[in-house]
């Protein structure tokens, strides 16, 4: 048996280690009407659904389901066109249609009602998912992400151009993939996007590019999805996000250039059940993967446990 530990609030710390091997275990898959939709689930109860970031995948939240198991039942799927999903061609994968394919994923699944944690583009669509179906958000935890009028944030536009060219996984992905020196430099994944790019593991950059390039199909998705988030989505749900109610918390990294924080504190004025604004000195767009304890005790408040 996992020994287990206390963090913050009291909240229990298993010591097991959630890595690669147990994600290619753990793997299940549900047929939808738009997808084979890949995801992983840790944990009983009330169920936590963790939306993750663009070119990741679900791998992203391993650190937070490592900790939150034992409060939620912890589902973290891989959107349409990323990670191990497997999308026919020919359908649609944008923001909008990705909020569709979460709410026929908890209906297969027979879930009402989700405590909603997101990153990135997996925060863009868990907006459009809140403002659709607000009634199956009980709470929302937000950490860097599109926000109304920055979406796409302007920083994203060179790789919206290669992606309309049909060349960005190409150009980004595989070489990064052929080479994780790379993936970790300035010019890297790492670089843009990670608090700590040394620490990028190599079975990471793996498990995030792998499934990109298994075929010019996946290619075409990967390039699709950055395509459609080129045009903004989020404005126009203004009202709905104004309208709902529940209790939310925006945690936001300060040396994120995509996604500055006076877009967390625009949502905190938005959201009539913001609990606030957490900044986290020095963390960039994707370190909710780096620090899930920080993850961990804030969904404990927001969530009550």
């Amino acid at each position: 048996m996992a020994a287990v530990t206390f963090g913050p609030r009291g909240f229990a710390r298993r010591t097991e280690r959630i890595d690669a091997a147990w994600y290619r275990e753990s793997r299940r898959f549900v047929e939808l009407p738009v997808s084979r939709v890949a995801y992983v689930e840790h944990g009983r109860g009330p169920v936590a659904l963790f939306v993750h970031g663009y070119p990741l995948n679900s791998f992203q939240w391993r650190g937070a389901l490592e900790r939150l198991h034992v409060y939620r039942r912890c589902i973290a799927p891989d959107v349409m066109g990323m990670g191990y999903t497997q999308t026919p061609e020919g359908q649609t994968i944008s923001p909008e249609t990705q909020a569709a394919m979460l709410a026929m994923l908890l209906d297969a699944l027979r879930i009402p009602t989700v405590d909603l944690v997101a990153n990135d583009s997996g925060g863009l669509v868990a907006q459009l998912f809140l403002a659709k179906y607000p009634h199956r958000v009980r709470t929302l935890l937000l950490t860097n992400c599109d926000v109304d009028e920055n979406s796409p944030p302007p920083p994203f536009v060179p790789f919206l151009e290669l992606a309309k060219k049909g060349i960005f996984v190409d150009k980004v992905i595989v070489p990064q993939l052929n080479d994780k020196q790379l993936a970790r430099s300035a010019k890297g994944l790492g670089g843009l996007a990670y608090t700590y790019p040394e620490r990028f593991a190599d079975e990471t950059i793996e498990t995030y590019f792998r499934p990109l390039v298994e075929s010019s199909l996946k290619k075409s998705q990967v390039n699709e999805y950055a395509v459609s988030m080129g045009t903004n989505s989020l404005v126009a749900v203004r009202k709905e996000l104004h309208q709902w109610h529940g209790p939310a918390r925006m945690v936001w990294g300060l040396k994120d250039t995509l996604f500055g924080v006076e877009w967390a504190e625009w949502l905190d004025r938005t959201l009539p059940g913001s609990r606030g604004v957490r900044r986290v000195d020095g963390a960039n767009l994707f370190f909710p993967e780096e620090l899930p304890e920080l993850i961990a005790e804030e969904a404990a408040k927001l969530w009550g446990v």
